[in-house]
Parts: C-alpha cells; sequence; structure tokens
C-alpha cells in the first residue's frame, strides 16, 4: 500500500474505493466489459474541484486510517476491503463515528440487477459489522420527491441539494431489509440493526435520500442515488456533514472551514451566536409557515376543485360552501327532498329565497339547463306551497376541460340569457369572488340584483373581461311561474 504523510495542510481526506482517474487511461474499444466498469467507476469522480473544496482524495492503494469519510466504500478483497477496514478502524481508534456515503443504484441503466464494478447489485447497500441491508427500487421517470420536514440543518441541506438534480435524473424507493445467512443447519435471518432516517421521501412516502446510524453510534451512513453532482456532495461533506458529525476531523487539519469557540474572540463568537439564531428562527418560521399554508391549501382545494374542475355533488357542495360563506342560509334539497324533485339548492338570505340549480358542461352549456330550472320553479309551489321562491340562479361549470384561464367568460351568449328571468352565472366567477371574499358580489349574483352603489367587477385574472351582474338587472322571479 502506497504511504501518504498527512498533516495540517488544510484539507480533509476522503477515501474512494476507486482507482485514481488522473491515472487510468482511455480504453481501447475491445476492452473487456470488466475494464470498461473500472474506467467507469473511477471516472464518476474525474471532475471534483478537491482542493477547492478543502478535501484530500485517498483512492485504492491509499493508506485510509486517517481519513474523515469513506465514499462507496467495498467489501471486496482486492477492491477496496482492506482500505474500507482500516477507515474503521482509525474512526473507531480517535472514538469517532465513522461517516460513509453510499450511492444506490445504476444511474446509467435501467435494470437495477446488473452488478456493479464491486459485485454488488445496484439497487443494494450492504453495511459492514452490521445486520441488514438497505435495498432500492428504481422508480419510474418524472417521480415527484419532496424534503422530509423537521430535519436538522446538515440533512436539510443535503435534501435541498439533491432536489435541484435534472427533472429526469433517477431515483430509487428505499427499504430497510433483514439479512439472511446460509449456513450447514439451514437459514439464518437477522433483523436488521441501527435506524433509518428519510431526508427525502417519494410520493408514498419511502425514502429516496436517507441516514442510517448504527445501534452504537459507531456509524452513520448517508445513502444517496446514483447520477448526483459529486462537487455539491464533497462541498456539503465539508461544510455541513463533518462539523455535524466529525467536528475534530477538520480541527485536525486546520481547516478554514473550522472555527473552534473556544479560539475566537468576542467579536466573532457574537456573530456566529447571531447567525445560527438567524438559521434557527428562520427554520422555526418556515415550518411554522409551511404549516399554515398546508392548513389552508387543505381549506381551500375542496371549493377550488369544485367549482373549477368538479360536476354533480362535488360540484353541488363547492357551491353550498360559497353561498355559506357569502350569508345564505343554505338547504341541499336533494339530500332533504330526495333524488331530483327540485333544484339542487335553497339559499335564503334577507328575506330572498332563492332556488339555486348547479350544473356542469365538459364543452359548451346546453340550453336545457336552462328548461331544467324552469321546470324547477314551476313545480315548487307543490312542493313547498308554503315557503314561496322569489328569485332563482343557475350556476354552471361550462368548459370544465379546459383550462380555467382559456374558458369562454360566459356560460351563453348574450341573446339566451337577456330574455331569462333568472341569473346564469360561471362556477369560475363564483371562485373568483369566493377567493377575493367578494361576499356582496356572490349576493348580487345569486339574487339578480345591481351591486351596492353601483359597482362594477373587474377583470377576471387572465385578463379577460368578464360583464358584471350589475350590468344588468335580472327580472325577479314570482311564485306564480311567470316572468
Amino acid at each position: 500500500m502506497a504511504a501518504h504523510t498527512s498533516g495540517p495542510n488544510g484539507l480533509v481526506p476522503v477515501h474512494i474505493a476507486v482507482h485514481d482517474p488522473a491515472q487510468m487511461e482511455e480504453l481501447d474499444p475491445q476492452a473487456a466489459d470488466h475494464a470498461r466498469k473500472l474506467f467507469a467507476a473511477s471516472s464518476k469522480y474525474a471532475d471534483i474541484s478537491w482542493h477547492e473544496l478543502g478535501a484530500a482524495p485517498r483512492w485504492l492503494g491509499m493508506d485510509t486510517s486517517t481519513c474523515a469519510v469513506a465514499i462507496n466504500p467495498s467489501h471486496f478483497a482486492s477492491r477496496g476491503a482492506d482500505e474500507f477496514e482500516r477507515f474503521l478502524s482509525g474512526a473507531a481508534s480517535r472514538g469517532e463515528p465513522a461517516l460513509i456515503i453510499a450511492t444506490m443504484g445504476t444511474a446509467d441503466d435501467d435494470d437495477d440487477r446488473v452488478w456493479s464494478v464491486f459485485g454488488r447489485p445496484g439497487g443494494r447497500v450492504d453495511f459492514r459489522h452490521f445486520t441488514g441491508a438497505i435495498v432500492g427500487k428504481r422508480l419510474l421517470a418524472g417521480a415527484e420527491v419532496s424534503l422530509v420536514p423537521g430535519l436538522d440543518a446538515a440533512d436539510r441541506d443535503l435534501g435541498l441539494r439533491l432536489l435541484n438534480r435534472p427533472a429526469d435524473a433517477p431515483w430509487w424507493a428505499m427499504t430497510l431489509q433483514a439479512s439472511a445467512l446460509e449456513g450447514s443447519r439451514g437459514t439464518t435471518v437477522h433483523k436488521p440493526e441501527g435506524e433509518l432516517v428519510p431526508i427525502l421521501v417519494d410520493s408514498l412516502g419511502e425514502p429516496v435520500v436517507a441516514r442510517w446510524t448504527s445501534g452504537d453510534g459507531q456509524q452513520i451512513w448517508y445513502v444517496i442515488p446514483d447520477g448526483v453532482d459529486w462537487n455539491q456532495v464533497v462541498d456539503w461533506l465539508v461544510q455541513r456533514a463533518l462539523p455535524e458529525h466529525v467536528p475534530a476531523a477538520l480541527r485536525r487539519v486546520r481547516s478554514h472551514h473550522h472555527a473552534d469557540p473556544a479560539l475566537e474572540t468576542p467579536a466573532e463568537t457574537q456573530a456566529r451566536s447571531a447567525l445560527e439564531g438567524l438559521e434557527r428562527r428562520y427554520l422555526e418560521d418556515k415550518a411554522r409557515l409551511e404549516g399554515e399554508l398546508e392548513r389552508a391549501r387543505q381549506e381551500a382545494e375542496p371549493v377550488r376543485s369544485g367549482l373549477l374542475y368538479g360536476s354533480g355533488s362535488e360540484l353541488e357542495d363547492a357551491v353550498a360552501m360559497v353561498l355559506r360563506a357569502a350569508g345564505f342560509a343554505v338547504t341541499d334539497l336533494d339530500e332533504e327532498l330526495g333524488g331530483t324533485l327540485s333544484a339542487d339548492l335553497l339559499a335564503v338570505l334577507n328575506g330572498s329565497t332563492c332556488l339555486v340549480e348547479v350544473k356542469a358542461a365538459a364543452g359548451a352549456a346546453g340550453e336545457k339547463l336552462i328548461s331544467q330550472l324552469q321546470r324547477h320553479l314551476e313545480k315548487w309551489p307543490q312542493l313547498r306551497p308554503g315557503q314561496p321562491v322569489t328569485c332563482a340562479a343557475l350556476i354552471v361549470n361550462h368548459q370544465r376541460r379546459l383550462d380555467p384561464a382559456e374558458r369562454p367568460a360566459e356560460v351563453y351568449q348574450r341573446r339566451v340569457v337577456d330574455a331569462l328571468p333568472f341569473p346564469v352565472i360561471a362556477s369560475s366567477d363564483l371562485f373568483r369572488w369566493w377567493r377575493t371574499q367578494d361576499w356582496p358580489a356572490v349576493q348580487a349574483a345569486v339574487l339578480g340584483r345591481a351591486r351596492p352603489g353601483g359597482e362594477q367587477d373587474g377583470p377576471p385574472a387572465g385578463g379577460r373581461e368578464t360583464p358584471a351582474v350589475g350590468r344588468r338587472r335580472w327580472r325577479p322571479w314570482n311564485n306564480g311561474g311567470t316572468a
């Protein structure tokens, strides 16, 4: 094994279980498959700016006992097992945890059954001296991943860096599995040791980036997907991971990334404390605001989805929520009277009683929707002779397959609705008034009245001019069924 002198040169020694890419010769086109794999494994680390990032690589054949970190160490003899064992022994002798980075999967190969240069299946990470393994399953292209809330600063920083990978970069969902050992007496299964802490998760909540820590704290593994920017990872190691897990490693080499509080001036201590406080408050405020945003979205989504994209009961429920928010007392007539005996909703406000029919149309709204409400109005005196209606409204989610910004502003052309005794309201307009809490506009639209003070609506989001309800007066519907 080649000798390597160490000293306080400011660079943190990092072990990588491949040959120095600078000494790898370009392969002949006829080179054996094994040689190609060796060359590809080393090439992944060829463009790392080691010195600029504050680190010094220790390749295969170099002493690793003083290394602070190991990247993709190997368990196999003549392929890095000796270097891995010296790295672990060195960390143990110093009473420090062994910090290890392992990649899951093979980015340039869709088949995880293809073995890597070290002989391991592409979707598996095995521990050293501990039972269990992390097994990965490659996700389909376009998988969405998100950051786990409540992480410490180091883990959060790693997660944010990896979230910025290209959109087509692969991910593997990870699981902690038991170890099965075959012997003369059969197969013995050992439960996995340690704790796996997710950092990034997929849409099902399965980790795609995680930290595993052994039960005794002697080993800390960060498992990340293959196909990363190694400059980002090494920078994170020196800037975040080592100060968090192995700060003595930075002190030993007198890294300029390490500041010993015991040696600071009062001005340095004050500035550092203020910065730490700022970061802590930022994380606390961000977590609080993220929670508020999530709660607000959960409250808004049923109304937004119902009014803009819904049909049937989803649309009716959303309309009822908006009317109640605008001050109406709302009754679900389908539920109270059963079936389709009458319109969908009865809305009462300040002595006005309105039948509200709620409909959806995938394309342009047909005029039969108008006739349905007219029939309900004619039949209402038979259903509730003691509760006359004074008005009615037809609310339609028209062209619901189109993006809201692409839909026509009005449900029907003016020549169709001008002669009607009740207003026809686009559910997208109802959404706009609900979103801005313009309750007078909702009331005026449903009741078929001009807005108070002659106010008019401004153009909706997207720039289209929408005729305001207050620009025309609807003839009130009398209970006798004539306009």
